[in-house]
């Protein structure tokens, strides 16, 4: 459960700085195929396959030229997030599984596990790549409420099982979990939501060093908004009480120059 006991992660504005150079390893990890260990395609990605691996990983993200409200940025930088804060393993790969190239993900933007196979955390992440904090709060609150229903969460498990690979080492421990036969209260108990919100700060775009006042007005303004989460979850009645939400905010300069930065690369590299 969030209040009381909820870990707040505010991720560095410079996390955003070097997002528009660094995420092709990303691109790849979380766009290639479902398998993760020894044979699979992010394991065997070297020099001479490097071009061709970026160039079909770009391309899975999306084509389109109306681009300025796509979530699929927040996608990625959710999963390169809970992959190196919480050293998860991605149990499959949402837009691996998109249906068209212009296609959005349906259902949670990340599915990873945490932990080792006996004692594992099953993380189903949600990510709202706004550049309003207000409005990205009422998104996912909205979502959560919906996504942790009863009959929504069981067709979304239907749909991950059958894209499980058995390869994974989690593999048999994950498909008991999402079995039909294993109650939601148990499931319950393993399930962590990283919710990751993205918005234009204030803070971020007034300071160009870090310095004392920087860091207060930071901390100020993080804690603003994880109040504001907290309340809006409080106001919910449908989502359960005994489920983990990790709330990682990003704050941006300005989320529309780093996403036009970010799609200027993703052309590219879809033409290597």
């Amino acid at each position: 459960m969030l209040p009381g006991g909820a870990r707040v992660l505010a991720i560095c504005s410079a996390l955003a700085d070097q997002a528009a150079s660094g995420v092709q390893p990303i691109l790849v990890m979380a766009s290639t195929g479902r398998r993760f260990g020894a044979g699979s395609e992010w394991q065997s990605m070297q020099h001479a396959n490097a071009v061709k691996l970026i160039r079909r990983a770009a391309q899975q993200v999306y084509t389109s030229q109306k681009f300025a409200n796509r979530g699929e940025f927040g996608e990625l930088l959710l999963h390169a997030i809970v992959r190196q804060v919480h050293n998860s393993i991605p149990a499959i790969s949402k837009i691996y599984y998109k249906t068209a190239n212009n296609d959005t993900v349906k259902g949670f933007d990340a599915v990873h596990v945490v932990g080792p196979p006996e004692d594992m955390e099953l993380w189903l992440g949600e990510a709202k790549f706004y550049n309003e904090i207000s409005r990205a709060i009422r998104d996912v609150v909205t979502e959560l409420q919906t996504h942790l229903g009863k009959d929504y969460l069981r067709a979304e498990f239907n749909l991950i099982t059958g894209k499980i690979d058995d390869s994974l080492p989690h593999a048999a421990r994950l498909k008991t979990l999402l079995s039909p036969n294993t109650s939601l209260d148990e499931v319950f108990e393993r399930v962590c939501i990283p919710v990751l919100l993205t918005y234009d700060s204030d803070c971020v775009a007034r300071h160009k060093s870090c310095c004392p006042h920087y860091a207060e007005a930071f901390s100020a303004e993080v804690e603003k908004h994880h109040e504001g989460f907290v309340a809006a979850l409080a106001a919910q009645s449908g989502i359960p009480k005994d489920i983990t939400i990790h709330l990682l905010l990003l704050p941006l300069a300005e989320k529309a120059k780093l996403i036009v930065a970010l799609d200027e690369r993703l052309k590219t590299w879809q033409t290597l």
